[in-house]
């Protein structure tokens, strides 16, 4: 590869954040790390207790396989292993798993003395698996209102909660979140496409500059936000769609427990339309 003379120049010791030298080491393309043995810990311990779920259930499909959480009666408490513990240990490993990668990321970049915006975007993702398997759960007194491990049955979770709250497109986060995935979708897109134009051009043209993307959005819609500026607004409109998809969610039982079209009375009773008191 053409990276490794360069490789050799960052491929040194230090830059970890527990451990010091212990496991601060690559294998061949991979960086191991404390991190790393932690992150595969974690991966295989979860993955053993989903296999020994699924042995104990009534079927090896894997579009059938499902290990719930406890039942609501057991509130926050620990559950038995085949009531709800298998559950309870899995999502430890995963919250385990997924942190200790986002940690081995850190100190990968502290070796590249770049910027940490990658394990900042992947933090928001944990944050929404968190709040789904435990923020909410705890809100709301137990552990079985999270969502069970496997296919179908996770889809069944996911209609039945939004069947809770009758339409649950009525969420006025759920609505804002959806807005900003379809908006980081259409700005990463003409990103995309205007690099592309510019970078790969037909045989025998020269491949032009970031002036000519910026002229033509200029010429286009009137202003271009930059080759930089394009990758904040990218990154923000993504982490905005993340944490509004959280915040639909949290709300949904610890803070609003009836059908969300009932939310919007506020805005049928305004004076405006005028109603009389």
């Amino acid at each position: 590869m053409a990276m490794l003379s360069f490789e050799r120049k960052y491929r040194v010791r230090g830059g970890t954040l527990i451990g010091g030298d212990l496991f601060d080491f690559w294998v061949g393309p991979f960086y191991v790390g404390f991190f790393g043995v932690s992150t595969l810990f974690f991966t295989l311990v979860g993955t053993t207790m989903i296999l020994w779920g699924a042995a104990a259930g009534p079927t090896w499909n894997l579009w059938q396989i499902s290990i719930a959480p406890p039942a609501l009666s057991y509130g926050l408490r620990m559950a038995p292993m085949m009531e709800g513990g298998l559950w309870q240990i899995i999502t430890v490993c995963a919250l385990g798993s997924f942190v200790s990668w986002l940690l081995r990321e850190v100190e990968i970049f502290r070796k590249l003395g770049m910027g940490i915006h990658v394990p900042v975007a992947f933090g928001f993702a944990i944050f929404a698996y968190f709040t789904l398997q435990v923020i909410r759960p705890v809100l709301m007194g137990a552990w079985g209102h999270a969502f069970p491990y496997g296919i179908y049955s996770h889809l069944d979770w996911v209609s039945n909660t939004a069947y809770q709250y009758l339409h649950f497109h009525y969420n006025p986060a759920h609505m804002v979140a959806v807005t900003l995935f379809f908006t980081t979708v259409l700005a990463l897109s003409l990103h995309g496409g205007l690099v592309l134009s510019a970078t790969n051009p037909k045989k025998g043209e020269v491949v032009k500059t970031p002036e000519h993307e910026d002229t033509f959005f200029r010429d286009t819609i009137g202003y271009s936000v930059g080759t930089l500026g394009i990758h904040r607004l990218g990154l923000f409109l993504a982490l905005a769609a993340v944490w509004f998809s959280a915040l639909c969610i949290v709300i949904s039982g610890p803070m609003w427990t009836r059908g969300w079209p009932e939310w919007w009375s506020w805005w049928l009773n305004m004076p405006i339309w005028g109603h009389r008191v």
